[in-house]
């Protein structure tokens, strides 16, 4: 456990890991001398001086030509130096990503002068090999693969699609709060009764029998998932999406003015308040834009482009047809909204009446002793009661970042290990951390008790799966 020994060393200040850089690059290319600077797709920063990114990438290639002679079949995920990191992935044949991530530092002052201490066992390789796998799967639903961009249009194509998407996409990482979520990438879902759930499955039935060029529909409230139409991986990364970069963009200008994003009460006449959240602004305009943004699903056989519609309703419930290849007009919106409005509102007091309920069951404590992480490999459901998501893209871990560090640790044991185990840490003076992994599940405790051995912890840990898991089969 580290201490900042602040009165000894004068003041202390930490700074958090940041981007150094980012690169795209294919060295099939520029393979002749004199030519490497055709190999790079995207480069940022972008100043960075020509050479400088010949040599970087130069780098990355001789490491990675280097490795395969030791395993020719899982090349480099990750170099460690004294001052930063650099993760690799080759996400299409040839294509590699690169990012390099500088090391956390503690900056001491000695004699007046600034002294810095690069922390280099801080980050967890895992986590950011995540996080550059994820760079590849949002620029994929957006444009589709490395590969058509260079049937499109060849290496300019490309270059151009590269710019535009990272340009925007890599502000918004936030790398000092990248965690164990990150490397799970799940869905949270919504728990809903038999009965409700039927409503809406009913509600998308029809919706999408009426509006037959609606292909897929996904269906969420208050940033949970209720039903998706979507392969898996697709919702996976389009979920991420909707959560960390489009909800929030439109929560904010909503929440002023309001108490809070849902509301217990109905308006007693059931107008509706949908709008959409892409699309036209303005349905009663004949002169309203109609343009939706492109996304690409099943790019892995069928290669399907459909136009994302998201409609919302005053109380958050979230609906997410896509459609087929022509895009939707503007009669098609305001048929879909006469269609849908209504109907999302009646929909919305139910589910609002069972998230109540919900709250209820679960709010029964203030402050509970534990704090836990839970994930399922098979339908990526994922539960958290360790983050608090206040800000875009940013999940803010409650708990101590020395903490998240144990988990992800425990994580990285776990992918090493086939059969189902259980490990148990004593971590700071009051703090336990407990990983269960059974089946396809995993499920991380953080307990914080005062003078408790191994034998009580196992006891909570039982309780709490007792009480908060009490439909799932956890292997002893």
């Amino acid at each position: 456990l580290r201490m900042a020994a602040a009165g000894a060393a004068g003041q202390e200040k930490q700074l958090a890991p940041t981007l150094l850089s980012f690169f795209i690059y294919n060295p099939k290319l520029g393979p002749k001398e004199g030519e490497e600077e055709k190999k790079i797709l995207f480069y940022h920063p972008n100043e960075v001086e020509k050479n400088e990114k010949i040599r970087n990438v130069g780098l990355c290639e001789a490491i990675v030509q280097f490795t395969r002679t030791f395993s020719p079949t899982k090349p480099a995920k990750s170099l460690h130096t004294q001052k930063n990191r650099q993760f690799f992935h080759e996400p299409e044949e040839n294509f590699w990503m690169v990012m390099v991530v500088r090391n956390p530092i503690i900056e001491k002052h000695k004699d007046g002068k600034p002294v810095y201490e690069y922390q280099e066992e801080e980050l967890l390789d895992k986590v950011y090999s995540s996080v550059l796998q994820q760079c590849y799967s949002m620029y994929k639903l957006f444009n589709g693969t490395f590969l058509k961009a260079m049937e499109d249009g060849g290496v300019k194509v490309l270059k151009e699609r590269l710019e535009k998407f990272f340009h925007r996409y890599l502000q918004t990482l936030h790398l000092q709060s990248c965690d164990l979520l990150d490397v799970f990438c799940g869905i949270s879902f919504f728990p809903l009764d038999k009965m409700t759930y039927l409503k809406i499955q009913s509600f998308i039935n029809r919706m999408e029998e009426s509006l037959n060029i609606v292909k897929y529909t996904a269906f969420l409230y208050n940033d949970q998932l209720i039903w998706s139409g979507l392969e898996q991986d697709d919702m996976r990364i389009l979920y991420k999406y909707l959560t960390t970069s489009l909800f929030p963009r439109h929560m904010e200008p909503e929440l002023a003015g309001r108490d809070s994003p849902i509301r217990a009460e109905m308006p007693g006449n059931l107008q509706h308040y949908g709008r959409f959240l892409t699309g036209p602004l303005n349905l009663n305009d004949p002169e309203t834009k109609c343009r939706f943004p492109k996304i690409f699903v099943n790019t892995d056989d069928t290669y399907e482009e459909l136009h994302l519609i998201v409609y919302k309703n005053l109380t958050s419930p979230f609906s997410l047809p896509d459609t087929a290849s022509i895009p939707p007009t503007l009669e098609f919106c305001r048929k879909l909204d006469s269609i849908v409005g209504p109907q999302l509102t009646v929909l919305a007091s139910d589910i609002c009446e069972q998230y109540n309920i919900n709250k209820r069951i679960s709010g029964a404590e203030k402050e509970p002793q534990f704090k836990f992480i839970y994930f399922n490999h098979m339908n990526l459901a994922e539960k958290s009661t360790i983050h608090m998501r206040k800000t875009p893209s940013i999940s803010l871990a409650s708990v101590h970042p020395d903490l998240m560090k144990i988990l992800g640790d425990i994580n990285s044991d776990f992918s090493r290990a086939d059969e189902d185990e259980e490990i148990i840490v004593k971590a700071m003076s009051d703090y336990w951390v407990v990983g269960k992994k059974s089946d396809q599940r995993e499920l991380y405790v953080i307990l914080n008790q005062k003078n408790v051995n191994l034998i009580e912890v196992n006891e909570e840990v039982k309780k709490l799966c007792a009480t908060q898991f009490n439909n799932i089969f956890f292997l002893d």
